[in-house]
């Protein structure tokens, strides 16, 4: 069966540097799961269904990647789908904090998934989707931050 991870988030919207962690790991995992998940805290650009198709359409080429949507806990998903790693991206020092916080929780909850921390390209270490939604909303183009199909789908969000 091998090693299988899960890349959680909201994905709302996926930007470049998203693809590029999912790529990179690819490569490390017999198999990914980006998992998009339905935050009822959060108030979403894009349906989860909205970003669970765009992924799958920007994704297709890596063949061990497949995206689902999920509602629940994190380590819960990780357990109902057999994912041993849930792999979590750290842009800056300031997210360590969150990310080693809900590592350790999610380590309490399920002992056997382990936590795995990437960095982001270097090119990539300054981007969100909270800035590009908000580089949007006063009508900045972000072409550069993410693929061309979200950058439609954000044009014509926001026209």
């Amino acid at each position: 069966m091998g090693i299988r991870a899960m890349y959680p988030g909201t994905f709302d919207p996926i930007t470049n540097g998203h693809i590029d962690l999912i790529e990179r790991a690819s490569g490390m995992f017999d198999e990914i799961v980006v998992a998009i998940a339905d935050n009822p805290k959060k108030k979403p650009l894009f349906t989860q269904d909205e970003r669970i198709a765009s992924a799958s359409e920007i994704l297709a080429g890596l063949n061990n990647v497949k995206v689902l949507g999920y509602d629940n806990l994190t380590i819960h998903f990780a357990k109902q789908h057999n994912l041993n790693v849930i792999i979590r991206g750290i842009r800056a020092v300031s997210d360590y904090e969150f990310e080693f916080q809900l590592a350790s929780m999610n380590r309490q909850l399920d002992e056997n998934v382990e936590t795995l921390f990437m960095t982001p390209a270097d090119e990539y270490s300054y981007l969100s989707s909270s800035m590009v939604r908000e580089i949007a909303a006063y009508g900045g183009d972000v072409s550069k931050f993410v693929h061309p199909l979200v950058a439609k789908a954000i044009k014509e969000r926001f026209a």
